[in-house]
């Protein structure tokens, strides 16, 4: 490896390299254990003589800074991992981030990653047994022989033509959402879909209007790029149209699951919100996140197959479908702003991994991802079921479940004067992992409940669970 060594004049060579290399052991930069190049490389690299280097190592060996393995090399000693780090210097000044980072919230409102309890119901978190791995090793094999025969060099902004391709197939056989390939930007996740569309969209100053309760990371987005966030009331056919502020720049709904509620955006609110769009010249971002599972009644269409003015961009994820560590998402968005968007997707990271895309692209085209859905499907069917047997029995004393069409996830609001933190506490005391829905409103909470996400929660599980609950909820309540 090659150290960084400065060496100022010819004066005193062997003293200057001696100060440096001891300054970067002791202050960790070279690691206790550390391999060093040999007194004939580091004098090549620094272009003194050897005698100079073979000095240096004799001093700092017989300083116990190093030790010789003979016929191995010389390496920094291993004593030296007991020594404490190195205070950080005082310094008067200091880097500071702009304010708007310090009034945005670290977790964004939802539970961070780590240890969980033996029966979770965290949103967000899907079931990893059932996929099936040993076909995407397959297609990870077929997109590294891919690869391995081309040229090492930055691909398309937009993503891989093949994953697009894909995309725009599936979207318009499952969510009657018609586009064409090229139209497709593949994204990390449905939250950089929503950032680019920020950046594409908004000046700062503009007005977003986001539904309220909502989703916090994109209001976290849509902050820090600079927008005024507005929070709009939802009723039982989602967003409430009239209520919107007619200044808005861009609009973000949830319309086929609401966010975190779960009822669907009816069809008369959907027309309603396109016409207003039109009126007053707002993009519209529909956000898609969790739609494939639906469990009764027939999908609603989405707005984005009602659009004719060309305001909406539909965004979508895998990380319901597959898993959220694939990172990997998109947006259909207004054909007028898809070159603004690709110079944001290029200045901000380029290109995603083409690898994944590949493999993906191979997963949807063979019909494999195809079958997972529905394999997922049934595995969800049961667990809703369960979950919904005790929300409608011996829960529904102290319990209001929304039930929605679609998704993994719930709401059921409280009865009889249960509060929402006393509910969490108690069941994490019985290592029940409850969430509440507080949070999700931009400001004060209109109702409490509790969010119930099976995703991550198997159907013995839950029947465990909320057995323990409704023990509980009588002594919360007491």
């Amino acid at each position: 490896m090659d150290i960084q060594v400065t060496i100022q004049g010819s004066h005193d060579l062997a003293g200057q390299i001696y100060r440096q290399l001891r300054e970067a052991i002791l202050a960790g930069r070279l690691a206790a254990g550390e391999r060093l190049p040999s007194t004939r490389d580091l004098a090549a690299q620094l272009g003194v003589s050897r005698k100079t280097t073979l000095d240096v190592f004799e001093r700092l060996g017989s300083e116990g800074f190093l030790h010789t393995r003979p016929g191995d090399g010389t390496y920094i000693a291993e004593s030296l991992m007991r020594l404490p780090p190195q205070p950080p210097q005082q310094t008067t000044t200091r880097a500071t981030a702009a304010p708007l980072w310090d009034r945005l919230p670290a977790g964004l409102a939802l539970p961070r990653p780590g240890t969980t309890l033996p029966f979770d119901f965290m949103g967000g978190v899907i079931d990893k047994t059932p996929f099936p791995f040993d076909t995407w090793r397959r297609c990870i094999n077929h997109a590294l022989r891919i690869q391995a025969r081309e040229r090492g060099a930055y691909r398309d902004p937009a993503g891989e033509q093949e994953l697009r391709l894909a995309i725009s197939r599936y979207l318009a056989f499952n969510r009657a959402v018609t586009s064409s390939w090229q139209e497709v930007i593949v994204t990390q996740g449905a939250q950089q879909a929503l950032d680019l569309m920020a950046r594409a969209v908004l000046e700062p100053g503009d007005v977003v209007a986001v539904e309220d309760p909502g989703y916090p990371p994109a209001r976290a987005c849509f902050t820090a790029q600079g927008g005024k966030v507005v929070p709009v009331p939802v009723d039982a056919e989602g967003i409430i149209v009239e209520k919107l502020p007619k200044s808005a720049r861009l609009v973000y709904v949830t319309p086929s699951h609401q966010f975190p509620l779960g009822m669907p955006m009816s069809l008369e609110r959907r027309i309603a919100l396109l016409e207003w769009a039109q009126r007053y010249g707002a993009v519209i971002i529909e956000d898609d996140y969790d739609g494939e599972y639906r469990f009764e009644g027939r999908p609603m269409e989405p707005l984005k197959s009602l659009d004719r003015a060309g305001l909406v961009a539909y965004v979508g994820t895998f990380s319901k479908t597959i898993f959220p560590d694939l990172r990997v998402g998109y947006v259909v968005p207004p054909s007028s702003l898809l070159a603004a968007l690709l110079k944001a997707k290029q200045i901000g990271d380029w290109h995603g991994c083409t690898l994944t895309q590949t493999a993906l692209a191979s997963f949807m085209l063979n019909g494999d991802f195809a079958k997972h859905l529905r394999r997922m499907h049934k595995h969800y069917t049961e667990r809703r079921q369960t979950l919904l047997s005790h929300l409608k029995g011996e829960l529904s004393s102290w319990l209001d479940p929304i039930i929605p069409a679609a998704g993994i996830h719930l709401i059921a609001r409280l009865k009889q004067g249960l509060q929402e933190g006393d509910v969490i506490a108690a069941a994490r005391n019985e290592s029940i992992g409850l969430y509440g829905i507080s949070a999700f409103y931009a400001g004060e909470p209109l109702q409490q409940g509790l969010l119930f996400g099976y995703g991550g929660i198997d159907a013995s599980s839950i029947d465990v669970a909320l057995g323990r609950l409704a023990e509980l909820l009588p002594r919360v309540a007491a």
